[in-house]
């Protein structure tokens, strides 16, 4: 898959690290001080090129393709590991670029990878800006803001809950949008609010559409459970590497983590994807009827992904760190690309009082 050409103002090389060689956009000089951002799932390095270009004076953007992401050199995450291969990876890439410490900006799954890095790297973080974050629990199988599992086995959450039909349609490099589960139609309905539309749609799915799939990749692997819904999480894969199953210590690990960079927190009001009642899990589509036997409330509410977070970061500000809350109107999945001027001057304006 032919890979874009940057925008005018971005440099886009492969870096050679001690872990693998990775895909990575640059802006500003070397000299400036650097900011870090990590995408999500199902995204690239590329979706940060205009954030990186409206970056103030001074600064210098870096945005690697995560493992199983992009241009990157194809190699496997061990999902027993949690987010801690990304991580590492993360820390081996300012390694090579000769960075000691940077601000951070994690989108989605990237603030998962940005909660392990801070703790396993302690004091290569300025700050650490995170959009609509996943939860610091994970994604799936969890209740309460306290993240109490569902079940004992972690069932509904891993590589097993993916829609088969959008890695189909991946593995087809699907650009259509006849079908409801094609990758075009859930990055508009889903990353987006609707009516809106990327300026760079075709340039952003082909980016996208570059993720690794398969049992080993994306969405993963998956074991047999005889709790709702009859799966579990396996050991392979980026999906089950957010299974709370392999994230049981980072919530308190993260806690304890010092010294704790300050957290700005930006979501979108509309959000489906990262939600208390989220479109993309499995105790609120049971709750719908549209996964049968769902075993009630008690049992399998909705994942508070929001409530969660919320929790999690006000002990993190008790601990001794801080962090600011903002909702972004009128946005879902992505509010630096739908409204950017709102989300820059909030992201700005943080990073000058750091």
């Amino acid at each position: 898959m032919d890979k874009p050409l940057p925008l005018k103002g971005i440099t886009n090389k492969l870096v050679p690290t001690a872990r693998l060689e990775q895909n990575g956009y640059f802006s500003g000089a070397e000299s400036d001080i650097p900011v870090i951002f990590l995408h999500g799932n199902f995204s690239a390095a590329l979706y940060w090129e205009e954030t990186m270009l409206a970056l103030p004076a001074g600064y210098r953007g870096i945005a690697p393709d995560l493992r199983g992401y992009g241009w990157t050199e194809d190699k496997l995450v061990d999902s027993t590991r949690g987010l801690r291969d990304l991580s590492d990876d993360v820390a081996a890439l300012m390694d090579a670029l000769k960075i000691e410490k940077a601000h951070f900006v994690g989108w989605s799954m990237g603030a998962g990878v940005l909660y392990r890095f801070i703790t396993d790297y302690p004091g290569r973080a300025f700050s650490l800006t995170l959009i609509c974050p996943v939860s610091p629990y994970g994604f799936g199988g969890t209740k309460t803001e306290e993240g109490i599992p569902c079940y004992d086995d972690f069932a509904g959450s891993g590589g097993g809950v993916v829609n088969p039909t959008f890695i189909q349609l991946i593995q087809a490099s699907d650009r259509s949008e006849s079908d409801p589960n094609s990758p075009r139609t859930v990055i508009n309905s889903f990353y987006y609010k609707p009516p809106f539309r990327a300026a760079r749609e075709e340039d952003f799915l082909t980016a996208a559409l570059a993720e690794k799939t398969g049992s080993d990749k994306y969405p993963g692997d998956f074991t047999a459970s005889p709790n709702w819904p009859n799966v579990g999480p396996g050991s392979k894969g980026i999906v089950n590497c957010w299974s709370p199953k392999y994230l049981q210590t980072d919530v308190a690990e993260l806690l304890a983590a010092t010294p704790k960079p300050p957290i700005l927190w930006l979501r979108g009001d509309a959000d489906m994807i990262v939600s208390d009642n989220s479109m993309f899990d499995i105790g609120a589509l049971g709750k719908l009827g549209f996964i049968p036997g769902w075993p009630g409330d008690e049992v399998y509410p909705p994942q508070p992904m929001i409530t969660q977070t919320r929790s999690v970061f006000e002990k993190y500000a008790a601990a001794g760190g801080r962090f600011e809350e903002h909702i972004i109107p009128d946005t879902a999945h992505s509010p630096h690309i739908e409204k950017p001027q709102v989300c820059n001057a909030l992201f700005h304006a943080f990073l000058r009082k750091v």
